[in-house]
């Protein structure tokens, strides 16, 4: 599988418009690839270096979403409307929907990660990224990462 998004190259700085000193909405993702055997397919948005990239203390969840179609190949910018059946969980501000990058110290990576599942996910509800990272074990088909950074331009 592949995933990449139109507003930022593999590696490169997230705009701000995806970032809390922006709009604070997300950035359209469009995938290709996924497997035929792929039941439903998760996304998963995460900081490995909250607070400090020089100091990481843990990895922060930006945004869950599961239950996407598998014939489905993109998300536009802000992430809505999402396709039918997909289900948003829960991001580490306990929201219910995408929060955008913004480091309190230094440059950080955020990771998209989709996955192909062959199984849905319908007993989770609002599930935090560790309650479904639990429910994919042994599921995964496929996977795609797409990575793109961002520091703060003020304080």
């Amino acid at each position: 599988m592949k995933l990449s998004s139109s507003a930022f190259a593999p590696h490169d700085e997230i705009p701000r418009r995806h970032t809390c000193e922006g709009e604070d909405s997300a950035p359209p993702l469009h995938w290709d690839g996924v497997p035929t055997a792929a039941r439903s397919l998760v996304l998963i948005v995460d900081d490995p270096d909250a607070p400090d990239p020089a100091a990481p203390q843990q990895t922060w969840v930006h945004w869950v979403l599961i239950d996407l179609p598998p014939d489905s190949t993109d998300l536009p910018a802000g992430g809505q409307p999402l396709p039918a059946g997909a289900r948003a969980g829960l991001n580490d501000w306990h929201r219910a929907d995408y929060g955008g990058p913004c480091p309190p110290v230094g440059r950080h990576r955020y990771f998209f990660k989709l996955y192909a599942l062959d199984t849905s996910l319908p007993t989770l509800h609002q599930p935090t990224k560790a309650a479904v990272e639990r429910a994919m074990q042994g599921h995964v088909l496929a996977s795609a990462e797409l990575m793109g950074t961002y520091q703060k331009t003020r304080a």
